[in-house]
């Protein structure tokens, strides 16, 4: 496999041009659904395989795990800063320091899956009582000076779960694990 394809294996986020409620919906239940399909993903893997990267430089299984829940975290705050704040500017983080942070490297991975599954419940609950109005408020990223729409965060976010999801299914199946 090219590195491409192990860095990107469901390919590279594409923003939809709109987002209806049928779609949101099926975005949001992916976001439901993301904390247990990781759970099953992981749940036979053992300390050697937790620590294996899912591509050369790239992160170890357990780093992703934990980095779903980091990442989704922001998201959330993102969600909630833009649903009660006008177009805020939010703050950005550096996802390579927090993976590389004693959190990560100290806890074991099935206390990040409990976290993602509450965090999850909690964010698909937040995303179901959205109206589209407020679908489109809006947030700025102060890197890119983008200004980003919440339905097109939840596309993101819901391709951000199953990218990852995906590079640790794709290294089982390399391994045979």
């Amino acid at each position: 496999m090219d590195l491409e394809t192990l860095k990107y294996p469901i390919g590279r986020f594409v923003t939809p041009q709109s987002a209806s409620a049928q779609q949101r919906t099926r975005l949001i239940n992916d976001i439901r659904q993301l904390p247990t399909l990781v759970e099953i993903a992981v749940q036979n893997l053992d300390e050697h395989q937790l620590q294996t990267p899912y591509r050369p430089d790239g992160w170890t299984i357990a780093q992703v795990v934990h980095h779903l829940v980091d990442s989704h975290m922001n998201a959330l705050t993102r969600f909630k800063l833009a649903l009660t704040e006008y177009n805020p500017v939010i703050k950005p983080y550096d996802e390579a320091a927090w993976a590389a942070l004693p959190d990560v490297s100290n806890t074991p991975v099935n206390v990040s899956i409990t976290l993602l599954h509450a965090l999850h419940t909690r964010w698909s609950n937040l995303l179901e009582a959205l109206t589209d109005e407020q679908y489109e408020r809006t947030f700025v990223h102060p890197e890119s000076k983008q200004t980003f729409k919440l339905w097109q965060t939840l596309a993101s976010y819901s391709w951000h779960g199953l990218h990852h999801l995906t590079h640790i299914v794709n290294l089982k199946e390399s391994k045979g694990w």
